[in-house]
């Protein structure tokens, strides 16, 4: 009697935790989903109401303006520059760490991660300390004839710059996650340096390349801080979208502010594709690595032979 007496009240305890443990859930769920919502979704919204709020054709007439076009111009150039330079790099720079022992090894890394810790507008500051006019290298660039300050050049440099850790800081985990066995069997194999990394190392680490790589691209083409310290704001000439947007939201008038909105949806646009890229890119990465986890079970469970049988 006793005994079943300390079980019952062990399955009410059970239970009771249960249901706390429930309750617990849907309150943090919902929590969280008004913490999205609010801060995240509302604002979203808000800009594409805002957007079309002086409706279709204002909308369309704001992107058609010369001085936008001119900016997504500008915007898609210096990601064209400055995303193949961090995928170079990026490639380069995880393929030594993630395979080799090397002296520097920890500098290199807290090189790759400094872009997360300095301010974009320091950023900016440094290179105009620089090759600005009155900068370090300022008399040689001047003496050749070279801007670099308020000219693309500088702006590439600096979004370079802040985009520098994304591509390396996805490849390097997926890197070290593959492994070196692979690349050892082809080398033992016979393979070249170059032919074991385009046909074994790189297609292992694909969807870590491309996630890190539509990253980098997002983040170029909404870069504000530091290509706004050394672009100079020159209307039709150095101005991408970020800095648009920032003029015409100050040129007071509601039209103005319409056209801020409409220029800026485009960059939610950009945000919402890459978020979709990044979700079908994780759900690939998962799928092939469950796939993989699932190929080397069966290979471990292989059936006995007769001769394998007890006796």
């Amino acid at each position: 009697m006793a005994a079943q007496t300390v079980k019952r009240s062990a399955l009410r305890k059970s239970h009771r935790g249960s249901e706390e443990s429930k309750v617990t859930r849907v309150v943090l769920t919902v929590v969280a989903l008004l913490f999205a919502g609010l801060f995240l979704l509302l604002p979203l919204v808000n800009v594409f109401y805002q957007a079309f709020s002086g409706g279709v054709r204002w909308y369309f007439e704001s992107i058609r303006d010369p001085d936008t076009l001119s900016a997504i111009k500008l915007t898609l150039t210096i990601a064209a520059i400055s995303v193949p330079l961090n995928l170079v790099f990026g490639l380069a720079a995880s393929w030594a760490i993630a395979k080799f022992e090397f002296r520097g090894k920890s500098l290199l890394l807290t090189l790759i991660d400094l872009p997360f810790a300095v301010s974009p507008v320091v950023a900016g500051l440094i290179f105009v300390v620089l090759f600005g006019r009155s900068g370090y290298f300022g008399e040689w660039l001047d003496s050749h004839d070279i801007k670099i300050i308020f000219a693309v050049p500088g702006m590439v440099l600096a979004t370079t710059f802040v985009t520098f850790p994304f591509v390396a800081r996805e490849l390097i985990p997926v890197m070290q996650a593959t492994g070196s066995e692979q690349e050892q069997a082809a080398l033992t194999l016979g393979a070249s340096g170059w032919k074991t990394f385009w046909h074994v190392t790189l297609p292992s680490v694909k969807w870590g390349l491309i996630y890190g790589v539509i990253l980098c691209n997002a983040r170029a083409m909404g870069e504000f801080g530091a290509v706004s310290v050394v672009s100079g704001h020159i209307t039709g000439m150095t101005d991408t979208l970020p800095l648009r947007v920032e003029k015409l939201h100050n040129g007071g008038s509601m039209g103005a502010a319409s056209s801020a909105f409409a220029v800026a949806s485009l960059l939610a646009l950009l945000a919402l594709i890459t978020l979709g890229i990044k979700t079908i890119l994780e759900w690939k990465t998962a799928r092939a690595h469950e796939q993989a986890q699932r190929a080397t079970v069966d290979d471990t469970q292989l059936p006995f032979t007769s001769s394998d049988a007890p006796k």
